[in-house]
Formats: C-alpha cells, structure tokens, sequence
C-alpha cells in the first residue's frame, strides 16, 4: 500500500500521514526528515542536499527522488508506506512515477484532504507555540491551561511568522499554483481519493480507513 498524502499546508495531512502509519503499520516518510537524517548521517546524497539548502535553493527533483527512493527501498517500506512532503509538484510526480515503474511499482492512493482556504488561515491563525520548548497550542482546539502561557515550561506562547494570516495566504498562493494541479495528475491516473478535511480529526481518519478498506 503506497500512499502519497496531498492538501494545502494546515490542512491536516501530516496528522492522517501519522495515524495511517501507526494504523497499518507502514512507515510515515517525510521528505524533511529523510533530508535532516541524510545530512546528519553525512551520506553522499545528503552532502549533495546539503550544498544547495546551504545556499537556500530548492534541492533538484532527480536528487530529491534518489533520497526518497533510497529510504522506500529499506526494509520497513517492504509492505508500503505514506509519503508526506512529496511530491509538490507535476515534473516531481512524473519523476518518482518513472523511477517506481523502474522497480515495477505504483502508487496505489493520493490522498487529498480537502479544506477551503478560509478555514486555514483560521486554523492556523489560532496556532500557538511555545519558542523554549516547543510545545504548541491551538486557542480553540487545544488551549493551554492559563492563557498565553505555555503547560510544560511556563513560557510565553507566541503566533509563528509561519502562523501569521498573510504568511499562510502567501503560502496557499504558491500551493494552488504549484502543488494543486497534482490533484488532476491523480485523478486522471485513477489513484486520487478526496476527504473533507474540515471534519473532527477521528472522523476524517474514519473517512480514509473506509477508503483503503474498501
């Protein structure tokens, strides 16, 4: 079961990736952290990332599918796995399409969790993090227990730049235009599956076990 996860930043894609992992027992494969362990382990290809993020360009396609093709050949991903972070956009989709085709393999779901725009800028507008040690928050959602002030450490809780309403809408910009169009390649590949995303976070899991149990 080769899952790839897709929907706007906020919408709760890194969420499901996890429960699905745990769920069916494959691994949860984020792009970020496969570069972090790359890097931190000084292989060949990481070192090569590592050049480029240095200089803050975007990693090229052909190196970020060898990275990611590295790990989906590693034992744990024997049975499947959720890929997270990737791909982003149609050139990246048409790569990791290739190289799987090569090994015989397919992608068997895209995963789209659907939210409408307004709904982040919301969510994500409530979202509070603790800078000392990382805890976060949601005002609405999970509040911590004495506003402002985070549960674990005492510290101040603080909206992220990341978090601000006009970071967000600037983010949702670069995805309708980059990452989106991915919806249509899925679907015209027969993989696609859409959920509503702004349902409680259990029953949107419920809605995708239906999907990959069907």
């Amino acid at each position: 079961m080769k899952i790839i996860m897709l929907g706007a930043p906020g919408a709760g894609k890194g969420t499901q990736a996890k429960m699905i992992a745990d769920r069916y027992g494959i691994p949860h494969v984020s792009t970020g952290d496969i570069f972090r362990a790359n890097i931190k382990n000084g292989t060949k290809l990481g070192m090569e990332a590592k050049q480029y993020m240095d200089k803050g360009l975007l990693v090229p396609d052909e190196l970020t599918v060898k990275i990611l093709l590295d790990r989906v050949a590693e034992e744990d991903c024997r049975n499947g796995y959720v890929l997270d972070g990737f791909p982003r956009t149609i050139p990246q989709a048409e790569v990791l399409d290739e190289a799987l085709a090569g090994l015989g393999e397919k992608i068997d779901y895209a995963i789209d969790v659907e939210v409408p725009d307004e709904n982040i800028v919301k969510r994500m507008g409530g979202r509070r993090a603790c800078l000392s040690c990382g805890a976060t928050y949601h005002i609405e959602h999970v509040p911590p227990k004495k506003e402002g002030v985070c549960d674990v450490c005492g510290q101040e809780l603080v909206l992220r730049d990341d978090d601000k309403p006009e970071t967000v809408r600037n983010r949702l910009k670069v995805y309708h235009e980059q990452t989106q169009p991915l919806i249509e390649f899925y679907q015209a590949k027969g993989v696609l599956k859409s959920v509503d995303g702004t349902m409680d976070m259990k029953d949107v899991f419920a809605a995708i076990e239906k999907i990959l149990e069907a």
